[in-house]
Formats: structure tokens, C-alpha cells, sequence
């Protein structure tokens, strides 16, 4: 079933003269759509002072800031050198080549400059945008597995896929929609679930939330994904560059969320103790 719905979708969607719309460029413009519109939901919800302007700002930053730091991410840490090389290629975006994890550290510059313009706390501007990246996770995966892109290992599982371009014609995990439920519907709805709670939680606790589960998805992930062919594994056959990005993020979740909840408490005693003086 998904074998034969990867083979009738075509990676370009439509085409005006000689210009070509690809599904991964739409999957990009929808992620962020829905993403301004949770944050805008969200922030509402939570009562923020939180303008058309400020959003405009904080989608404009993303938009930068996720698109650069997931291409330099990529040249960074799965180039393999290709790009010292090839300088004039690290911004050649029509060839692909995309990294979650620079497109994050692309998302948090681009949240300090935005905190500075709208005057909102940088790490409520972070939470809300934990929220939101879910949804764009999910559209990008699904792009991935129609541009055949990202594949996983031989199996022999019902739900496998030839995949075009793939090492003999043989199925493989569709590990990109794997990513697409994980990181992206699980994800989704853990952090929405978590934001339904007013006043909100401790700031900080959803970035946490978000890095933690979405480095322990990805982890288990790399298990049955294919690593890239020109970097292979890098422990016998089991270690993935994408397990060795992601550990650093389940340890900073981790510590983030603990952070922020003791800051939260701290805070509660001082208020308790002023209280008490007055």
C-alpha cells in the first residue's frame, strides 16, 4: 500500500512554464502556516501580549533562521568535507540537503533576535515554538518520503517501500513517515496537551519537553534508518550521526525541564516570603 502510494506521487506538484513547485517547498509553506497559527492560539490562550506585529516578527526570524541553520547544519555535520571543497555549493538549496539539528540552533538564534525586537521573553517565545515545530516536522517528513529521500533498511515487513535511487530494489522502512507520527503527531500532541494548562507551565518547560522526546524519537529511529552512504555508521553497524546529535538534546531537555522547574519553585518562595512580611 504505501509502496504503491510512493510511486504515484510525483515529488513536483504542478508546474507554471519553466518554473516546477515541488511538494517539499509546499510542506515548508504549510508547516509554517499552522505553525503561526498554534503560536497565535497558544499565546492568546496563555493571555500574552502578544501582537500581529510580534508574530509577524517571530515567523519572519524562523523562517531565516530554521532554512540557513538547517542547510549550514547539514554541510556541518553530514558534508564529510565535500563543502570545503565546493564553497560555492553550501547554499545550493535546489540540491537538497537539510539538518534538523542546525535548523534548531537556526530557531534559537533567530528566537533571541526576535526577544529583543518584540520585547517578549526569550524562552516564552522558545516554548511557543516547541509547540508549533511539531507540525512542521510532520509536513517535512512526509515530503521526505515523497521525494524518496531519508529511506531505512531492508525489511521485509508488509509496509516496506522500494524506494528510487535506494542500493537494489528492495522494500525499506518508510522510516520518514515513522518521523512524521514520532516527531511529529506524538510530539504534537504531548506538547498541545501540556499548553492547555493556564496559567502555563514553568518557562522553558515545553523547549525541554520538545528537545527531550524528540531526541529519544530520532534515537530510536536511526536503528532501522539508513545512515548516510558517505558517512556510514561510526560504532560498528549501529551508531548514526543522527544518535550522536541527538543524545546532547535528551541531556539538555532533561536539564532544561528540571531548570525551569526549580526556578519556578524558587520564585514561589520568594513571593511566599514577601508575602509573609507584608
Amino acid at each position: 500500500m504505501l509502496d504503491t502510494l510512493y510511486h504515484s506521487i510525483d515529488p513536483v506538484a504542478f508546474s507554471v512554464g519553466p518554473f516546477a513547485v515541488r511538494w517539499y517547498g509546499i510542506a515548508y509553506l504549510l508547516g509554517f502556516l499552522f505553525a503561526a497559527l498554534v503560536i497565535w492560539r497558544v499565546a492568546r490562550r496563555w493571555k500574552l501580549d502578544f501582537t500581529t506585529d510580534a508574530l509577524m516578527t517571530v515567523m519572519l526570524g524562523l523562517i531565516v533562521g530554521i532554512v540557513l541553520g538547517a542547510r549550514l547544519g547539514y554541510v556541518l555535520f553530514y558534508g564529510g568535507g565535500y563543502y570545503l571543497t565546493h564553497p560555492l555549493e553550501i547554499l545550493a538549496f535546489n540540491q537538497g540537503g537539510m539538518s534538523f539539528h542546525g535548523g534548531l540552533i537556526g530557531a534559537l538564534v533567530s528566537g533571541i533576535v526576535s526577544a529583543r525586537i518584540t520585547g517578549i521573553p526569550f524562552l516564552t517565545l522558545a516554548d511557543l515554538g516547541a509547540i508549533a515545530a511539531p507540525i512542521g516536522l510532520f509536513f517535512g517528513r512526509c515530503a521526505n518520503f515523497v521525494n524518496g529521500e531519508l529511506w531505512g533498511a531492508v525489511t521485509d515487513l508488509p509496509w516496506g517501500v522500494v524506494f528510487d535511487g535506494a542500493a537494489g530494489s528492495v522494500p525499506r522502512h518508510p522510516t520518514q513517515l515513522y518521523e512524521a507520527l514520532l516527531e511529529g503527531v506524538l510530539l504534537f500532541v504531548v506538547l498541545f496537551a501540556l499548553s492547555r494548562k493556564v496559567p502555563p507551565r514553568p518557562r522553558g518547560t515545553f523547549l525541554g519537553v520538545f528537545a527531550m522526546l524528540y531526541g529519544i524519537c530520532r534515537f530510536l529511529i536511526e536503528f532501522v534508518r539508513q545512515p548516510d552512504a558517505h558517512i556510514g555508521y561510526l560504532l560498528g553497524d549501529w551508531l548514526t550521526m543522527g544518535q550522536v546529535l541527538s543524545v546532547p538534546l535528551i541531556v539538555a531537555g532533561l536539564a532544561l525541564v528540571i531548570w525551569a522547574r526549580h526556578m519556578n519553585l524558587e520564585q514561589q518562595g520568594l513571593r511566599s516570603a514577601a508575602d509573609a512580611l507584608e
